[in-house]
């Protein structure tokens, strides 16, 4: 009998795959077979599925910040003058190396981006360089004084079967990268 796939085409043992790996994705994958009940094979294949099919973005390792002496989080909200100063500002992102997201959001601002930098100096000299962009009418900065909770990954409901909602349509991504 072949598994039950929902509407984005995934079964329980694919969710399962996709939980493990985002947990350690450098879990072996006769380990991670042996965990769901397939063979060698078997787990290649749904693997390279899952990757092939856009589930799986990449494997990360999760590298501490502040080990590598980037001890300033802050979060920076642009305005720009108007919407079509996104593709812009998109194409000056390479540029901006201590930019970790950039989100185009609802509200005030444009867009918002999450920073890491060495200091307030850095982050100083960091928002005078955004500011200088073309259609970038102003910023406001929030420093990040603690972190309570930061996921690497998706939550667990996320990865949950039953998850009802229609896939969403591909959509031209501000960073290219998960």
């Amino acid at each position: 009998m072949r598994p039950k796939r929902d509407q984005r085409g995934l079964d329980e043992i694919d969710r399962s795959i996709l939980a493990m790996l985002q947990d350690d994705c450098k879990l072996a994958l006769a380990k991670l077979g042996e965990q769901v009940g397939l063979s060698a094979p078997s787990i290649i294949e749904r693997v390279r599925k899952l990757e092939h099919e856009g589930f799986i973005k990449g494997y990360h390792a999760r590298i501490d910040a502040r080990r590598l002496g980037l001890d300033v989080t802050a979060f920076i909200s642009v305005w720009t003058t108007h919407a079509r100063a996104i593709k812009e500002f998109q194409r000056h992102l390479k540029e901006l190396e201590d930019v970790l997201e950039c989100h185009h959001v609802t509200g005030g601002p444009t867009l918002l981006l999450k920073v890491k930098t060495r200091n307030t100096q850095s982050l100083e000299r960091l928002i005078s360089a955004i500011r200088a962009l073309p259609d970038v009418e102003r910023t406001e900065t929030n420093v990040v004084l603690s972190t309570l909770v930061e996921r690497a990954g998706l939550g667990t409901k996320a990865l949950k079967a039953g998850n009802t909602e229609p896939p969403p349509k591909d959509h031209d991504e501000v960073s290219g990268a998960a």
